[in-house]
């Protein structure tokens, strides 16, 4: 039996992967997470972002069993979290840490695969991380993106249904980075749950089947990418005008901000059709573009609001 059939016939079906309700855990005074309930589904690639200080890591530490709610009830797999670990179901790829820098790449993974009773080949992760090629290098001579997918390979030894990561690109040069996210999508394809945490907003918005963001310990808001910017009122409208009229500009009902570069004017509004109107009625404005306000725009509207509701 390979271990891909042993942790299928292992793994609980027809139960989420990841099951938060009611979560909440305070240190102390200070509360990191106020009331989470979230649900992962087996073959979701689901980001998992926030600022510092939002919950993120005290979330994750949870649902690996490094620590206990205060209240509610965590589940993976339909296990408990430890259970769940102590049969190889879950595996996390933490951002540093870990290694034996006198160790070559494949004794890491040697000595890694010698722990678990079964695991996948050897050969197999080391292809599958993009490593095969530095196979023979010592671990010290690794760059911070080589090491990275050593952890990486390191963490599909067991196989999981579920795998955590932390930062997972951190140091990566960009082919790096495609080959990492193409054995990610391989895997989910096969069912294998991934939740990343991570600042890069884009890498999120281009391989994330959900965005999950957290802001002071809640969920404030949980979608696709595009379903999370739509929370996030407003366009911009771009045009080339010599000498715009930036106060009857900034008349315009629902305009927030006017901005002049050049002979490029961009206006922030919530009614981009009224800015579109006049600036192609009573103005020699061209080449108009209107354009939807970016992840990073919703990111930093949601959990600015969220801030101001404290």
């Amino acid at each position: 039996m390979t271990q891909t059939q042993l942790s299928r016939t292992v793994a609980p079906t027809g139960v989420p992967a990841v099951s938060l309700s009611g979560v909440t855990k305070s240190f102390g005074a200070v509360e990191a997470v106020r009331g989470i309930d979230l649900q992962l589904q087996p073959g979701e690639i689901v980001a998992f972002l926030g600022p510092n200080g939002a919950g993120k890591t005290t979330t994750i530490d949870m649902v690996l069993g490094l620590s206990q709610p205060t209240t509610g009830k965590v589940s993976v797999l339909g296990l408990e979290p430890r259970q769940a670990i102590a049969r190889g179901l879950v595996s996390a790829v933490m951002q540093t840490g870990g290694l034996i820098k006198d160790l070559t790449v494949r004794e890491t993974v040697q000595y890694t695969a010698s722990l678990f009773a079964d695991t996948r080949p050897v050969a197999e992760v080391l292809e599958n991380a993009g490593i095969t090629g530095i196979a023979d290098r010592k671990v010290a001579k690794c760059s911070g993106g080589e090491q990275q997918r050593l952890r990486f390979a390191m963490a599909l030894l067991s196989d999981p249904a579920l795998l955590l990561l932390d930062e997972p690109t951190t140091g990566m040069d960009v082919e790096g980075r495609r080959t990492f996210w193409s054995a990610i999508r391989r895997d989910a394809a096969q069912g294998r749950t991934v939740l990343f945490a991570t600042h890069y907003l884009e890498e999120a918005d281009q391989f994330a089947d959900r965005i999950v963001l957290i802001s002071q310990g809640r969920i404030v808001a949980d979608g696709t990418g595009s379903e999370i910017r739509a929370l996030t009122a407003g366009r911009t409208v771009r045009a080339t005008l010599a000498d715009p009229d930036t106060e009857r500009l900034a008349a315009i009902g629902g305009v927030e901000a006017v901005e002049v570069r050049g002979e490029t004017v961009l206006v922030h509004a919530k009614d981009s059709d009224a800015v579109a109107h006049y600036l192609l009625t009573e103005t020699d404005a061209h080449d108009l573009e209107i354009t939807s306000k970016g992840l990073e725009d919703a990111f930093l509207s949601l959990t600015h609001l969220d801030e101001g509701e404290q």
